[in-house]
């Protein structure tokens, strides 16, 4: 049998070489490995392991930049429940999580593996992956547990075992992830698509004064954090009058609700779409009023001025990279990371309309902005 890789040149080492199809400068321009002008040696292979929620695998993005920096030339893979939300320009490779992408990845080496999830299967994977260095979470194997795979990872695993650490830390959320990873935290930004090439079309947008994005909702795991229509009524009726367009945004679990206020109060409404049209959606907005859900990681990476209304979590955790506020209740919240009242009555309610409308205004005064 004849050797044809001895006769032709091949770069497997090259960031678009692909193996089982031609890479992309061979199918666009014709190039081959021999004399491409585009041939990119990839000089060291990173895997990043965040399934999921798509909220935290957004804010988890940060990540992207540091890496590119510290290791240029790197190659990155990202495995996610949620392939879609990621950066398609800025990650090398993405993988949704399943039998196939695992069993292949426990075939591969890296040079850096890390795992930010404690889930049992993830912790699993970085057990079993080969790689030079590994950052995260592990899984004990003589009792399935999760566990620091060394010690910078104890500070972040720590916050999320007991209450009283994590509402003593002071470190948001990124700048613990980074130090997992050996990294000082310099403000990096997310890295995100805000899908403006998608050609969408908002004419039914507001276009007189600046647009206040209202996220009315917040997820079915953490009720605790719902504001109730009265108060989203009297938000909308004080921005209408201070010369604001409120726009309310939601997906299918506010659509009712969202009806509702649009009816009550002539605030914009509309309706539900797909993720990345949402997302442009958001990225029509001058500013985002939100509680700490999805659309509150959307809206810090679009670099959305947000005020961000929170009871139940540390609001170190958040950090808003110097646009907008934090705005919590008049009374102390006594329900840390709880799903349902302890008092009967969330301490949402004592979070008056008007000190929402103070943080809109003190962020973007409404004659910022004309159109």
């Amino acid at each position: 049998m004849s050797h044809l890789l001895d006769n032709l040149t091949v770069h497997p080492d090259c960031r678009h070489f692909r193996g089982d199809l031609p890479c992309r400068p061979n199918k666009t321009h014709g190039y081959v490995c021999e004399s491409c002008p585009v041939y990119a040696p990839v000089t060291s292979r990173v895997l990043i392991i965040k399934l999921g929620a798509i909220g935290d695998v957004i804010r988890t993005t940060p990540l992207l930049r540091r890496l590119r920096q510290e290791r240029p030339g790197c190659f990155i893979t990202w495995l996610t429940h949620t392939p879609a939300i990621l950066p398609q320009a800025e990650v090398d490779e993405i993988l949704k999580f399943d039998f196939a992408s695992a069993l292949q990845l426990q075939a591969r080496q890296f040079d850096v593996v890390i795992n930010l999830d404690k889930e049992k299967e993830a912790c699993a994977l970085l057990n079993t992956i080969s790689a030079k260095e590994k950052f995260g979470y592990a899984l004990r194997p003589h009792d399935g547990v999760a566990w620091p795979q060394n010690q910078l990872a104890e500070h972040k695993f720590l916050t999320g075992l007991f209450d009283q650490v994590s509402q003593a830390n002071t470190m948001p959320y990124v700048q613990e992830i980074f130090e997992l990873c050996g990294f000082d935290f310099r403000g990096e930004e997310y890295v995100f698509d805000t899908h403006e090439d998608k050609g969408f079309n908002w004419n039914q947008l507001p276009s007189s004064g600046p647009r206040i994005g209202l996220n009315t909702g917040c997820g079915d795991r953490w009720t605790t954090r719902l504001w109730s229509d009265e108060k989203w009524i009297s938000l909308i009726t004080q921005l209408q009058q201070a010369g604001y367009s409120p726009v309310l945004l939601g997906g299918e679990a506010e659509d009712a609700r969202n009806r509702v206020l649009h009816a009550t109060t002539g605030a914009a409404y509309l309706g539900t779409f797909p993720l990345p049209q949402f997302i442009n959606l958001m990225h029509q907005m001058d500013a985002i009023v939100t509680q700490v859900t999805m659309a509150m990681h959307i809206s810090i990476a679009l670099r959305k001025p947000t005020i961000l209304m929170n009871n139940i979590f540390n609001s170190h955790e958040f950090d808003l990279y110097g646009r907008g506020q934090i705005v919590g209740p008049n009374r102390e919240c006594v329900c840390f990371y709880r799903g349902t009242c302890q008092l009967g009555t969330s301490c949402m309610e004592d979070l008056p309309a008007e000190k929402v409308l103070q943080a809109v205004a003190a962020t973007l005064p409404a004659a910022t902005i004309l159109r």
